[in-house]
């Protein structure tokens, strides 16, 4: 009894409508020494939490919960340069495999998306 247990908790934490995609957009501005620096580290701080880059000026988290997500979004917001900004928008793992991506003939295939799964 008790395995069936464990089973249907897992089931739930890894649901696709639990388990969340935190987007971190920007737009930062780089026309000065201390304006780029500030750039620096704020992608820095991105990549430190576990962002990656989907494309420029668009990182990307994978995230257990809701709430896991709250956590690195408001790291986001703590690194956000003065003269900036900074817009996070978070959606479930369901609504992120539904995305449509799209390029020219030109254009080479974006790289694959980051494993949905972590381990702590």
């Amino acid at each position: 009894m008790w395995h069936l247990r464990i089973r249907t908790l897992t089931a739930m934490y890894l649901s696709g409508y639990r388990c969340m995609w935190v987007v971190a957009m920007f737009d930062l501005p780089v026309d000065t020494k201390a304006a780029r620096r500030a750039y620096a580290q704020f992608r820095k701080a991105l990549l430190k939490d576990g962002f990656t880059r989907m494309q420029f000026s668009v990182y990307i988290r994978h995230c257990a919960s809701e709430e896991n997500a709250d956590v690195h979004t408001r790291r986001v917001e703590y690194a956000v340069p003065d003269d900036g900004e900074v817009r996070v928008l978070t959606i479930t793992d369901k609504q992120f495999e539904r995305m449509r991506i799209f390029w020219g003939k030109m254009r080479k295939p974006p790289e694959r998306p980051p494993a949905q799964l972590e381990l702590f």
